[in-house]
């Protein structure tokens, strides 16, 4: 069986999922953004083993910490899309205009593209290519538990912002009916902030794309 805890981390108070398999305590953190004596003692009271960190794309507060993890434990950085390398050159600069730690530079073990698959333990989820947000932002679909960890496309009541650069506007709309409303109204997503809701939920109550 597949686990899942979220812990919200950093001052954006971005929602780090650690995600497990029950079978084997293997674990993967998505998005360590920061605060990372947080996620690690969480992982530890748990008895799960950090295994791999996957990012759904390269913004400060879901990246910034996963250098020094990566480095630290000795882990793989899965993802996001390569379309995001340029977020990810400038961690540096992101940290100092939004007053976060500075970021150590990583390079990710593996990019991940539309259709790829993740592993942790004897778990497999689906990866997503979901532009918009950021050019290279994917999604992890979790379908044995109706779950999606969908970084900062969609949120309850709301969509990812796309005046950063790189960003838009049709192109995440675009990603959000044609990638995650087939995954099923009754899925559960985890968003980058704020509280989880379901894809069939925001299709009816949304209003940047309920009816859509």
């Amino acid at each position: 069986m597949l686990h899942y805890h979220t812990i919200p981390v950093t001052a954006f108070q971005q929602n780090c999922s650690l995600l497990w398999c029950d079978a084997t305590a293997q674990a993967a953190v998505i998005d360590p953004g920061g605060d990372l004596p947080a996620i690690e003692a969480e992982a530890e009271r748990r008895g799960l083993r950090l295994r791999q960190i996957w990012l759904t794309h390269a913004h400060i507060d879901h990246a910034g910490g996963a250098g020094e993890l990566a480095r630290r434990l000795g882990l793989p950085i899965v993802g996001p899309h390569e379309g995001d390398q340029f977020w990810i050159d400038a961690l540096p600069q992101q940290a100092a205009m939004f007053g976060f730690a500075p970021a150590e530079p990583f390079a990710p073990t593996r990019w991940l593209h539309d259709g790829d698959t993740v592993q942790i333990g004897q778990e497999t989820l689906a990866v997503r290519h979901c532009p918009g947000h950021t050019p290279g932002h994917v999604v992890f679909h979790a379908p044995q538990i109706d779950r999606a960890f969908v970084g900062d496309v969609l949120f309850a009541g709301s969509i990812g912002r796309t005046d950063f650069p790189q960003g838009d506007h049709q192109q995440l709309i675009d990603s959000i009916t044609q990638r995650l409303w087939p995954m099923g109204d009754g899925t559960v997503f985890i968003p980058g902030h704020g509280p989880e809701s379901s894809f069939g939920r925001e299709r009816r109550s949304n209003p940047y794309v309920g009816g859509t």
